[in-house]
């Protein structure tokens, strides 16, 4: 969770992350992922579906943002710190759990950015460190309640 934190506090206040944090950030999140789970076949099928979905979700908006918005794509539409956050978040939980907490921090981070844009004064969307923010709250929600492990999916 420090490792998030100080993604999202890079990310707000200097737009730019340092890029030795996003390995770790893998390696912490698979880490954790591999010691919750039964097996390296199950932890392997789970990152190869975890990660041919984010490459799908990078070609859309690759294909969006190049062919329909005719606009450059890395640094201008994503960021390459948020590509690599996308792999290492990727790493950190079951496919399914997976697909549900990355929509939702995506609707997370555009909302928070819309309600904050004004205070702020971003231009961009601090995409990596909103999502972030949102697991480590997602994550102490889980370590406090009694809720199901986000593992167990």
């Amino acid at each position: 969770m420090g490792c998030l934190g100080f993604i999202a506090f890079q990310d707000f206040k200097e737009r730019k992350v340092l890029w030795f944090l996003f390995p770790f950030a893998m390696v912490l999140f698979g880490l954790v992922h591999f010691l919750q789970i039964d097996g390296l076949n199950l932890f392997s099928h789970y990152i190869l579906i975890n990660s041919v979905l984010i490459t799908s979700i990078i070609g859309i908006l690759f294909i969006y943002t190049k062919f329909i918005l005719k606009k450059k794509f890395l640094d201008h539409s994503l960021g390459l710190g948020d590509i690599l956050f996308f792999y290492a978040f990727g790493l950190g939980f079951p496919s399914v759990t997976f697909i549900i907490l990355f929509a939702s921090a995506v609707i997370f981070s555009l909302l928070v950015f819309l309600l904050l844009n004004k205070r702020l004064g971003l231009d961009t969307v601090p995409l990596a460190g909103l999502m972030g923010l949102f697991l480590v709250f997602v994550v102490l929600v889980n370590l406090i309640s009694k809720s199901p492990s986000l593992y167990a999916y």
